[in-house]
């Protein structure tokens, strides 16, 4: 492994992993392919959040470096603009 994949200057605790004052808590399943994933002693965490289960409570997290944000779908148009629009050629 190299070693930028490693949590430097983490220390256990009897709280967990401690890294900058931050207790951390290991990853979930969803975070399987991030980028973002270093690991410490066997056991592996996410170097930007510290709670990786409370970022994809809401449904997707916004540090994955994994998933692709879906395309937006079209945007919504006014459908008064967008027949004044038709009327004038544009």
């Amino acid at each position: 492994m190299s070693a930028n994949n490693v949590l430097e200057g983490a220390v256990k605790t009897a709280e967990g992993v401690m890294l900058n004052g931050f207790v951390l808590q290991p990853i979930v399943d969803k975070c399987e392919g991030c980028e973002r994933i270093r690991t410490f002693e066997e056991q592996s965490f996410c170097s930007s959040y510290p709670a990786p289960e409370r970022k994809w409570a809401g449904g997707r997290c916004n540090f994955a470096t994994h998933v692709k944000a879906a395309a937006a779908a079209a945007a919504k148009v006014n459908p008064l603009k967008a027949s004044k629009r038709a009327a004038k050629g544009r």
